[in-house]
Order: C-alpha cells, then structure tokens, then sequence
C-alpha cells in the first residue's frame, strides 16, 4: 500500500537533512500542511529550534489576490512560517523524490472565532465555540470554499487532503483545558454541537419545521441528567432518547445538508482550480452526526463527490468499513494512523495495523507525524514499512 506521512513546513525548512530522512522511511508521499490552525509543536531533529509555537490559524503560503476587499480572509503566517514556507519545503521533498499534496484545514480557526464572534457556533448555552466557524453561514461557507480552492492547489501539488470540512464542536484540545469533569458520552457531544447562530435558528425552521428557542430549550432539559452524571446512551439511539426522536432527526437533517452542500461545493471548486488528474480526499467519519477534524459523513455520498476518504484509524480499523462497503473501483481509502508513542500512537504494531487495514478494505495508509515523532519512533516506522 502506498504510504503518505504527514509533515508541517517548519519541519523541513532550515533542515536540509529532512527531505532525505523523511524520504528513508520508505513512503511515497508526503502530506504538507498549506493552511493550519494554531498549534504548539515539537521539531525533535531540527537544526535551529526545537518548539514551533504557530499563534493562530493562518496560511503557509502568499494569500492571494482573490481576498481583497473581503472581510473574511485568511490570515498570513508568523516567524514560525513566513513567507512561501509550503513552496520551499514542497520543493525540496519534491527533490527528494517524494510526491507533495496539500494539507488544508479549514472549518478550525480561533483566530477567526476571536476577532469575529458572529461566526462561531453557538451552543443551546449562548457560549459561542470560537475554534468552531459555523458551516451554515453565506459568509463563512463562501470564505471555506475559496480557502479550499487556494489552499488545496499549490504549485507542485499533486492532490490535497481536506481536513475540517464540516461542523465543529465541543470536543477540542485547548491551552489549560477543564473540560472532562463530566463525561458527555456520543449523546451529549451532539447536543452540544447543535448550533444556535442566526443561520442555524432559521435552518432548523426552514428544514423541520422547528422553533429555534423551543428547540434549545429542549436541548438544555436533555442535558440536565448527563450534568448531573446520568450517563446518556451511546449511539444514535441516545440522542433520540435524550431530544426526542422527531426533533433529534430534525436537527440531523438539517445539518448534514449543511454539510454536505458545502463539500460538494469546496470539493468542485478545488477541481475547478486543479489540473487534470489532481486528487481531492477528506479527513471523514463515517457516522454522519459525529464532529471535528474528521467530520461526519455519509460515505456513500462522500465517496461520490471525492476521490477517498482519509480515515482515523487510532483505535482500529472499524471506521474503515463502511466505507469499503461503499467504496467504487479506483477511490482511496486511507487508513489514518498515530506513530508517535509520546501522544498516544504504537508504531511498534504498524505493521499488523496495516495488514488489518488492508484487509478491511484500505488502499493507502497516513501516518501522522514524520516531523513530530522520536527518533526511536522512525526507526520502526521505517522497519514497518519495508516489510510491506
């Protein structure tokens, strides 16, 4: 299986040593981050530093002239990235004979969430997710397309991989973060992901015919249990128990055409900009209600509108199946794994993870993250990898 492993900028640039190490692991892609959300990171080989501290969400190349005049627009890289940071680490991979697509991540951006509130989801609560740019919103739908048509289609890029390509919610990491006092379980993560904006108030009447105060309301009494440490039930089926079945399905319905329009406009509109030929994957879920940087979706739908999927594989292989059930002659299935045993990943089982992948359906495999990962750590990808 052709293997891609994913790598920022800063990892390769002022490091002429990276290209060729990376290179040496024996993948045939890299995956190169060209628009990123803030970020603390380690940089264990480099030359000159050894923490990359990127401030706020921004992108690593020259915006271009597409933004003038708009109010929203992507904001230029710091000193962590400065200049056409993606164009000189994508031209010494490409040296190094490895093929580069972009990373773009796109509904994931703090800064964005900080400086222009009226963007953010809002939850039943009135407390606005600043890391999380509601999708349902012309603005912010127009803004995401456009980023991922500039983003996606760099010079030199082969294909890209599509992160954060629908809604957001609670579930994400943040500086000194207390959020774990209560477990909220599949059910309660949902609830709070409704969102609560102007655009979203009137979808949920547009759509099912729902009050939107009426709605939060209820949204808050499902609560009301799972605060107190009543767990919800898992699954779907939790959701309906805690809502209600009619306006739990209201509310899906609403948001997954939300979501899926603004895929299949993103994804035509990278097409549109690309050559002949150019790959266009997703970071997805299969469970079409679940949320984040792998959003839900619906995979016989995602796979008529994409190339493939990239799939998060962490906790197994099981994600990938319905897809595979799903999946035409010719579309990628990538199985997404952690190598890096410091946040969690085992490269000491990639290689029986990829035969277990491979044999659940998978094409490729991802493998995240050459830049951040341990010395030791690289040596059994590398080891892995050739015994494919």
């Amino acid at each position: 299986m052709k293997a891609s492993a994913f790598v920022y900028p800063w990892d390769v640039n002022g490091d002429p040593a990276a290209p060729g190490r990376i290179a040496a692991l024996g993948v045939e892609q890299v995956t190169l981050a060209a628009a990123y959300h803030s970020t603390r990171a380690l940089t264990p080989r480099h030359p000159r530093h050894r923490i990359v501290t990127a401030e706020h969400a921004a992108v690593l190349y020259p915006a271009g002239d597409r933004w003038e005049g708009r109010a929203l627009r992507p904001y230029p890289a710091g000193d962590w990235a400065p200049g056409d940071a993606f164009g000189e680490a994508a031209d010494a991979l490409a040296d190094a004979g490895l093929e580069v697509h972009t990373w773009v991540v796109l509904a994931h951006n703090s800064r964005l969430g900080a400086e222009r509130p009226d963007t953010s989801v809002v939850n039943a609560y009135g407390d606005r997710y600043p890391w999380a740019p509601c999708i349902a919103q012309p603005a912010t739908r127009a803004y995401l397309v456009d980023l991922a048509a500039e983003a996606a289609v760099r010079p030199g890029a082969r294909g890209t991989e599509l992160e954060s390509l629908g809604w957001y919610g609670l579930q994400h990491l943040h500086a000194h973060d207390k959020t774990g006092g209560v477990g909220l379980g599949d059910a309660g993560q949902y609830l709070m992901a409704l969102c609560f904006c102007p655009a979203c108030r009137e979808g949920y009447g547009r759509q099912g015919g729902l009050d939107a105060d009426a709605l939060a309301a209820a949204v808050r009494a499902a609560l009301t249990p799972v605060w107190q440490g009543v767990p919800s039930d898992g699954g779907w089926a939790g959701v309906e128990k805690l809502l209600g079945e009619t306006i739990a399905n209201a509310t899906r319905a609403w948001r997954e055409e939300t979501a899926r329009t603004l895929q299949e406009t993103a994804v035509a509109a990278v097409r549109s900009a690309a050559a002949e030929g150019f790959q266009v994957l997703l970071h997805a879920d299969p469970v079409s209600y679940h949320v984040g940087a792998n959003p839900g979706v619906d995979p016989a739908h995602i796979l008529s509108v994409a190339d493939g999927v990239v799939v998060p594989c962490a906790g197994g292989p099981g994600p990938l199946t319905p897809f595979a059930e799903r999946r035409a002659e010719g579309a990628v299935l990538a199985a997404n794994f952690t190598v890096v045993s410091g946040m969690g990943g085992s490269p000491y089982t990639l290689a029986a993870d990829a035969a277990l992948a491979r044999e659940r359906g998978a094409t490729e495999l991802r493998l995240y993250h050459a830049g951040l990962a341990s010395d030791g750590d690289l040596s059994v990808v590398r080891e892995a990898l050739a015994g494919r």
